[in-house]
């Protein structure tokens, strides 16, 4: 598979070049390696060239990968998160980046306190208002992390978007601009958040650019997929 490690090397130029633009070192971007619909002995190739964070969009599949590839990498849920999953994603997944809701939070809530495990999470912010599309609105945002202080195993780290898919991805930009904007003024109103989980392999550079501190990119480390 010297193929995924050549696209995952310049997948990692990419990252390290944007973020000099955005004056930062490429140390300050984390890569999420999109593994959803690839399968195991692909995703394996991947940590073998180097890819430490695995981004899986249902649940039910990351179980199977995780069950055949153990601890070798470190798993977030980067899809929709449905309730009656919450116990599974709990005991699978390293970090959900899509916490949406504060009914979500009191599930995983209960469910981390049975297995005495902490949740590392991100709330998902529908910068773009899109219906289509989960997410909490950024109005949602403040009382989500209000009712989080009173959740002693969940911890909220930072904030994720997918905003719309647009052909230019400079188009895309203000979008971005707009989660940052959010999480510093969230910081400033005592909700310290560290993370900025937005890019994919259509526009990363221009979220490093923005601020980005995790991508995630598949295609351009794994080649075309089917949904």
């Amino acid at each position: 598979m010297d193929e995924i490690h050549e696209r995952l090397e310049a997948v990692r130029r990419r990252i390290g070049a944007a973020a000099e633009r955005s004056g930062r070192p490429a140390s300050a971007v984390t890569l999420v390696a999109v593994s959803k619909t690839m399968p195991v002995e692909t995703v394996r190739a991947a940590i073998a060239a180097g890819a430490a964070i695995l981004g899986e969009n249902r649940v039910q599949e990351a179980r199977d990968k995780i069950a055949a590839l153990g601890g070798a990498a470190e798993w977030h849920l980067i899809g929709h998160l449905q309730t009656n999953k919450v116990k599974l994603a709990v005991g699978l997944f390293d970090r959900i980046q899509s916490l949406d809701s504060i009914r979500l939070a009191e599930e995983l809530e209960r469910h981390a306190a049975e297995t005495g495990r902490r949740v590392r999470c991100l709330i998902q912010v529908n910068v773009g208002g899109e219906e289509q599309k989960n997410g909490a609105s950024e109005e949602e945002v403040r009382p989500l992390l209000e009712a989080v202080r009173g959740l002693p195993h969940i911890l909220v780290e930072g904030l994720m978007a997918i905003p719309p898919f647009l052909a230019d991805p400079e188009a895309i930009r203000p979008f971005f601009r707009r989660l940052r904007v959010l999480r510093d003024k969230l910081a400033r109103d005592g909700f310290p958040l560290a993370d900025l989980s937005m890019g994919m392999t259509h526009d990363f550079e221009v979220a490093i650019e923005e601020g980005a501190t995790l991508v995630r990119v598949g295609t351009a480390i794994f080649g075309p997929r089917g949904e």
